[in-house]
């Protein structure tokens, strides 16, 4: 089981690295709205150093919402999907690798940017270090959030649309502890108990929605 497990999970990395518009487009996406914000509002250091982490963490939103539009679009396509529902392992174990990889290769960029954003918007070592691991914590819950919006509007001629109305409101207080986070260490306040809660809403993540995802997808592809 593991093995097999492995394997897709090399296959869906080996596929997602080799369409490069995967992750082009939104790492592209992420760092053209970086670099709006600054020209939208101030170019004051001061300003950006309060500011700038909310305006990351929107662009980390919204480029997750462009890359997971595209989880099963092959699979539906080409038939993989109905292969998977006919492998003799549970369909949740199948899911696993396929998000994992999506994010390893459409989020993780994002955060490693990090010291590069940090230095272009005069971001303290701190606060960049707080922000990350903020968006260590929550991206992840983007993606599975995004994977639940997908298998939900699966084979819909109008995706996205519906996927947006799904999802934004899901997403909203990721959004609200991950900005909540850098701006109360900003002010010199602990941030233990946020952490926590951001780091318990990912278990919860981990735990439940690749269930829920694996029986949207089946319960879309037997009807």
């Amino acid at each position: 089981m593991l093995k097999t497990i492995w394997h897709l999970f090399y296959i869906e990395l080996i596929i997602l690295l080799r369409r490069s518009q995967e992750w082009l487009y939104p790492l592209g996406f992420f760092l053209i709205v970086l670099s709006l914000f600054p020209l939208a509002f101030s170019a004051d250091p001061v300003f950006l150093q309060k500011y700038v982490p909310g305006c990351i963490w929107i662009a980390a939103l919204l480029a997750s919402f462009l890359s997971v539009q595209t989880l099963f679009a092959s699979d539906l396509e080409d038939g993989a999907l109905e292969q998977l529902l006919l492998s003799p392992l549970p369909l949740t174990s199948l899911i696993y690798p396929k998000l994992i990889a999506l994010w390893l290769v459409t989020e993780l960029p994002l955060i490693l940017l990090m010291p590069l954003t940090a230095l272009l918007f005069h971001l303290s070592f701190s606060t960049m270090l707080i922000l990350s691991l903020s968006l260590l914590l929550g991206t992840p819950i983007l993606t599975l959030i995004g994977g639940l919006g997908v298998a939900l509007t699966l084979g819909l001629r109008q995706q996205g649309i519906f996927l947006g109305l799904l999802i934004l409101p899901l997403v909203t207080p990721v959004l609200i502890f991950g900005v909540g986070i850098v701006q109360q260490f900003q002010a010199g306040f602990d941030i233990t108990a946020p952490l926590a809660l951001l780091a318990g809403l990912l278990v919860l993540a981990i735990t439940l929605l690749p269930f829920a995802i694996a029986c949207t997808v089946k319960t879309v592809i037997d009807s």
